[in-house]
């Protein structure tokens, strides 16, 4: 009976944190509100419906721009008390929804003589792929804050844009952010100036979406990438992203997918566990952000959503050194400057670019040049925070395996088998969850608690059984479940052994020296050595624990303060013989467990 309370009381708990974590999906932010007329009703009881809200809410809804009337798209200003109105009002029979016009943001941090100051294309490996091709042809849409020709793209190609800011043609950018983002893609190379660009033979098409201040709306977003898709745009570039789910921004994305598009969003600098929108909609290629040393960066985004990553730079002192340099502009001055930017929005264009390098080399369909992306990318193994997605963006790689035509399903197949969660290898060399030393861990705590019953007997328990799991692995296999909109540190938490709590809290691979030593199970005998039923979890998770910390000194001895190496081999060690010697000792008096 005990047991059936506690499970019922740990799955009442896991549902209680599940359903009331605040989603991202409801936690952006608007002024305005997007009203979608269903496409059977006609221009007169539209104007008629129009009529009557600017009469009682004191609000002219308006066409949201042009390229609105075919939709029949309307926004209007609004806040949360007007939306919940309109959406219980009758106003619902006339349109196929009601939602908030969110506000999605830039994501940098504020920056081919200077080629030598660009490790990001080094990182990426783009030498090699641009001798099978510099992306002619490709036509790559920036959504973002415009693009202004400085001197370092003067000899990029240009498509016409729209700046659907102030709904006009002229799509010069009043920030900096699209400009420096435009020329990560394309910027000219071999001009004898400034930097490179990784497909600098594709062209490129500005559009304008988010103001001075770097944001914009979801019904402008939304249009814009319509408009790219209609305007035969290959790839979508969107540096940009916030809370707030929008069925508007939905519909546009997969309208752009249906069109041949690939389109690719930045995850977010938030350090959250889960990518933002746009990049978190299906149809999207969300991309996280990687420093020089190709480690994952305190700010960006991880866990769901992520598809691959790529260099966002880490910023270093005054000088910038370990941002991501590129030819864009003052927005105090409009001059022109080379600056070092970070941010998953320098991350994006990245893909972009090499995604303009693989359909330039004759793959076409979106979901295939996503294949493309995700069979070359440079695998990480240990990734169970999802920090790397598929891995590192590797050009090159990428451009060689698109070269070899259309990927199939045979291909997959064998990339799943030599790469991916079929081989073996992923799971036991340290994939999602490194399977060869849990199972040794956890089948060498039972070995060790036999050996013990031979030499003192005593009962075995299901609290005993249960701290040997709990003190060896946890429920490993739940540390690598990511849902959207779901928190992720109660399946972090339940998947981590007594051991790996200190660096589940913290969100990283690193065991701190105070869990992963003899205190905790000390703590626990000393709590519990009087308790008749629950004295044996204390042993057992003494047992396991000495088994955890001996595997760990010898496979991925790696501290908080104290490092790697023989000093963490030692730490690890001593406690696992202490841990063990503490089971012997609560063992041995009375020589049974009941």
């Amino acid at each position: 009976m005990k047991k059936l309370l506690l499970v019922v009381l740990f799955l009442v708990g896991l549902g209680w944190a599940l359903t009331t974590f605040p989603g991202l999906a409801v936690e952006g932010n608007y002024e305005s509100i997007i009203l979608d007329f269903r496409e059977d009703v006609g221009a007169a009881q539209i104007e008629s419906q129009i009529d009557a809200i600017a009469k009682t809410y004191s609000a002219s809804p308006r066409y949201n721009s042009e390229f609105s009337l075919a939709d029949h798209i309307f926004t209007m200003p609004g806040d949360k008390k007007l939306l919940d109105t309109l959406r219980n009002s009758d106003l619902r029979k006339y349109t196929e929804f009601i939602e908030p016009d969110y506000i999605y943001r830039t994501y940098a941090v504020p920056n081919d003589p200077e080629y030598g100051k660009q490790w990001n294309l080094r990182s990426i490996n783009v030498e090699p792929a641009w001798d099978q091709t510099k992306g002619k042809g490709i036509t790559v849409a920036v959504i973002d804050t415009g693009v202004s020709q400085v001197p370092d793209l003067l000899d990029t190609n240009f498509v016409g844009g729209y700046d659907f800011v102030n709904d006009r043609t002229n799509v010069r950018d009043d920030n900096g952010h699209g400009t420096h983002v435009a020329g990560t893609i394309a910027q000219a190379t071999n001009n004898k100036f400034g930097v490179a660009g990784i497909a600098y033979e594709a062209n490129l098409m500005p559009l304008k979406v988010l103001s001075a201040e770097g944001g914009g709306t979801v019904a402008d977003i939304a249009e814009a990438i319509r408009f790219a898709a209609d305007q035969k745009a290959d790839v979508i570039n969107m540096s940009l992203g916030g809370g707030g789910e929008s069925q508007l921004m939905k519909e546009a994305i997969d309208y752009a997918h249906s069109k041949g598009v690939v389109i690719v969003a930045a995850a977010g600098n938030a350090g959250r566990n889960a990518a933002e929108y746009p990049a978190r909609y299906p149809h999207v290629i969300g991309v996280s952000a990687l420093d020089s040393a190709g480690s994952k960066t305190p700010y960006s985004n991880y866990g769901a959503g992520i598809d691959v990553s790529a260099p966002g730079g880490l910023i270093n002192g005054e000088d910038k050194t370990g941002g991501i340099l590129q030819n864009t502009l003052n927005p105090q001055t409009g001059e022109s400057v080379f600056e070092a930017f970070q941010g998953t929005s320098m991350a994006a264009p990245h893909v972009s670019g090499v995604v303009a390098l693989i359909k330039a080399a004759g793959v076409t369909n979106p979901d295939e040049i996503e294949e493309v992306l995700k069979q070359s990318a440079l695998s990480v193994q240990d990734d169970n925070m999802n920090h790397f997605g598929a891995g590192k963006l590797d050009a090159a790689a990428a451009v060689k395996l698109a070269a070899q035509g259309k990927i199939s399903f045979q291909d997959f197949f064998r990339w799943l088998r030599d790469n991916g969660y079929l081989n073996p290898r992923f799971w036991i060399d340290g994939g999602v969850i490194a399977l060869g030393p849990k199972l040794a861990m956890v089948l060498g705590s039972y070995l060790l608690a036999w050996m013990l019953k031979i030499y003192f007997p005593f009962v075995w328990t299901w609290s005993l059984s249960s701290g040997l799991v709990m003190g060896s692995t946890g429920i490993f296999f739940l540390r690598g479940v990511y849902l959207f909109d779901a928190p992720q540190w109660p399946f972090r938490l339940m998947g981590s052994s007594l051991s790996e709590l200190g660096s589940a809290v913290q969100a990283n691979g690193v065991l701190n020296p105070f869990f992963a030593s003899i205190l905790i199970p000390l703590g626990l005998v000393l709590l519990l050595l009087g308790h008749r039923t629950w004295k044996g979890f204390a042993i057992g998770s003494a047992i396991g624990m000495a088994v955890f910390l001996a595997i760990a000194a010898v496979t991925a001895p790696s501290l908080m303060w104290i490092g790697g190496g023989i000093p963490a081999r030692l730490f690890l060690g001593v406690n696992a013989v202490l841990c063990f010697a503490l089971a012997r000792l609560v063992i041995k008096p009375e020589g049974r467990i009941a």
